[in-house]
């Protein structure tokens, strides 16, 4: 932010160079406008005060200036005298002579017309126009600028802030603090990812191999299928074997009812006897069963494996994003720089810039007076800065008008006449006094007096 200070006395201390010489009103004459009935002013001096009593004609004296030069669209409804037929209003600004012509229509409205006519007497073809081309926005309304909204008066006073493009700086600040935004909420949330990935202390380092302990629960499942596979047959080959023994008894039973198959029956119980004895030297034979294996040692050891594997990667996950979180942070850090290095080129710019008055400053969007916000200045402190910005706006013509003089103390008119010296710059103001110790002073549409007359009096009676 550009500071400035008061002067020692508490007065605003007048900054920057006197803005160069462009035209003045070196003569007014109006006649019928307003409240005025015929007037002639010729200004000595750069601030000229036009006082008396309300409703004497001295806004009528501010406002023959103003439609003298900005238009027809700003003239008011009724511009001519009560009572009359034509108003005109005259100003020599030296090298420029304007006059204004109201004439009254039959139906209450008024025409008017202008000319503009250069030292020699030739007139300018688009009169408007050139006049359009000399006036500046706050020329004749100082306080338009103290009306204007915060932003709306940095715009205006970025003028005088010469190569920095703060629409730029700002769309490029807004457009890397809305990616610093952005990058912030997925660091958050990248750190939130990985501080509730919960690691135990001791923890491997390196996987666990589990297929090896997949291939030996496999093999416990294959020998524990073969030894079931032998178990079944023994208990087929001990059905077989009581199968037999209950067919030999039963053919016992029939050799009485069966005679003539005796021979035939035996044969057949000798063969079953042999195949018996074989069987049973096979059963007796056959070496014990092994005792199963247990897979659940196995199963137990490949679960805790899986686990730690998962923790593991779990652990990893967790790596990951805190890298990726300190990536985001460092380019959020980037951001930061750049938003922060175009602000300090901003304000070493604005420190260096040649403002209207000392006291004047950016704040954010909005512009300070001696530190505060512009709106919070005193309604005199507001109208000279507003003054002081009006009187360096607008090289050409060097005319500006205060219908508020009312605001200002004896002391801050005083300093208007400073400041308008300083800029060389025409200050008309207005100002409720009929004193008749300064100023212009006016009566019932007329001028009363005049510095001049008034020195003029006091030599006579000398």
């Amino acid at each position: 932010m550009a500071k400035s200070t008061k002067a020692a006395d508490g007065q605003l201390d007048l900054g920057g160079s006197p803005a160069p010489k462009g035209l003045k009103i070196i003569s007014l004459q109006a006649e019928n406008l307003k409240r005025l009935t015929a007037v002639r002013i010729d200004p000595r001096g750069n601030l000229v005060e036009i006082r008396g009593r309300n409703a004497q004609g001295k806004s009528s004296v501010l406002d023959a200036i103003w439609w003298a030069l900005a238009g027809a669209g700003n003239i008011q409804a009724d511009p001519i005298r009560k009572g009359q037929e034509r108003a005109v209003v005259k100003l020599d600004l030296g090298d420029l002579i304007v006059t204004r012509t109201f004439t009254k229509q039959e139906d209450g409205s008024f025409r008017t017309s202008i000319a503009v006519e250069n030292g020699e007497g030739a007139r300018y073809p688009s009169p408007q126009r050139m006049l359009d081309e000399l006036l500046g926005s706050l020329t004749f309304d100082p306080l338009a600028f103290a009306r204007m909204k915060p932003k709306e008066q940095f715009d205006a006073l970025k003028g005088f802030v010469p190569g920095i493009d703060f629409a730029n700086i700002e769309g490029l600040n807004r457009a890397d603090f809305e990616k610093r935004t952005a990058i912030n909420r997925r660091v958050k949330e990248l750190n939130a990812q990985a501080q509730a990935i919960a690691i135990p202390e001791a923890l491997p380092t390196e996987r666990v191999d589990d297929s090896a302990l997949v291939a030996e629960i496999a093999d416990v499942g294959n020998f524990n299928a073969q030894i079931d596979l032998r178990a079944d047959r023994r208990t087929q080959v001990a059905n077989s074997i009581k199968g037999l023994l209950a067919d030999a008894q039963q053919n016992r039973e029939e050799i009485t009812e069966l005679q003539a198959k005796i021979d035939h029956l035996q044969k057949e119980i000798s063969d079953y006897d042999r195949a018996r004895e074989e069987l049973e030297k096979k059963l007796a034979d056959a070496p014990p069963l092994e005792e199963k294996k247990d897979a659940a040692e196995v199963t137990r050891r490949l679960e805790e494996a899986k686990r730690t594997n998962a923790l593991i990667d779990q652990a990893t996950r967790r790596t990951q994003l805190q890298e990726q979180a300190k990536a985001a942070q460092a380019e959020a850090d980037a951001l930061t720089a750049r938003i922060e290095a175009r602000d300090k080129a901003k304000v070493e710019a604005i420190a260096a810039a040649k403002l209207p008055i000392d006291g004047l400053g950016f704040g954010d969007e909005a512009i300070t007076l001696y530190g505060l916000p512009f709106e919070q200045a005193s309604d005199a402190e507001r109208l000279r800065a507003s003054c002081a910005i009006a009187m360096a706006s607008n090289p050409k013509l060097r005319v500006i008008r205060v219908r508020d003089g009312s605001l200002l103390d004896e002391d801050g008119m005083r300093l208007l006449g400073e400041m308008a010296d300083a800029h060389d710059c025409q200050v008309w103001v207005e100002a409720v006094d009929s004193s008749g110790r300064v100023g212009i002073v006016l009566e019932d549409g007329h001028v009363a007096s005049t510095p001049e007359s008034r020195a003029a009096m006091a030599q006579a009676a000398e």
